[in-house]
């Protein structure tokens, strides 16, 4: 099959070469676009298409959108940055953020990118972003352990006592 007759891609690319095809063998665009159900002017940008480039014109074009910052190449390169961890980086604790992550790109890069669109980066490399756990500077996990271990239980006890709901 050449290219010409290459299979329509959904029925919007059908009806528009349909559309040039009754043009080519001499329809008027009146009488086009009532068979098609379309308005005159779509017609006339369908002809104005073909005219100017064939029906290849009138196919699907992909989505354009904007080009990414980062290359190709500098895509597969950030997960084996991230893989160094955190610390290497001179963040405390080894967790990655957003945040630290668009750190490290524009280190690494020199490309700025918004922490909320470096998500969708993240997504995309199959990673998952991490959010610490936040806690009291001043907190002493000796103290805590000490109270959930001796005074929880007591608290839990008066609780049921009085027939309320436990903290666990």
């Amino acid at each position: 099959m050449s290219e010409k007759e290459a299979k329509p891609q959904g029925w919007k690319e059908a009806r528009r070469i349909r559309g040039w095809e009754l043009h080519e063998i001499g329809w008027k665009q009146k009488a086009i676009a009532e068979a098609l159900g379309v308005a005159e002017s779509t017609v006339s940008g369908w002809v104005r298409k073909g005219n100017a480039a064939g029906v290849e014109a009138l196919r699907n074009q992909p989505g354009r959108g904007r080009r990414p910052k980062l290359s190709e190449e500098q895509r597969k390169k950030l997960p084996e940055l991230l893989k160094r961890g955190a610390v290497s980086y001179g963040f405390r604790g080894d967790i990655w953020t957003n945040p630290r992550v668009a750190q490290v790109i524009r280190r690494e890069f020199g490309i700025t990118y918004h922490p909320a669109h470096v998500s969708r980066i993240l997504e995309e490399l199959g990673w998952t972003p991490q959010k610490p756990i936040r806690s009291a500077r001043q907190r002493k996990e000796e103290d805590v352990q000490e109270w959930r271990k001796e005074r929880l239980p007591e608290l839990e006890k008066k609780l049921v006592a009085k027939g309320e709901q436990s903290f666990s």
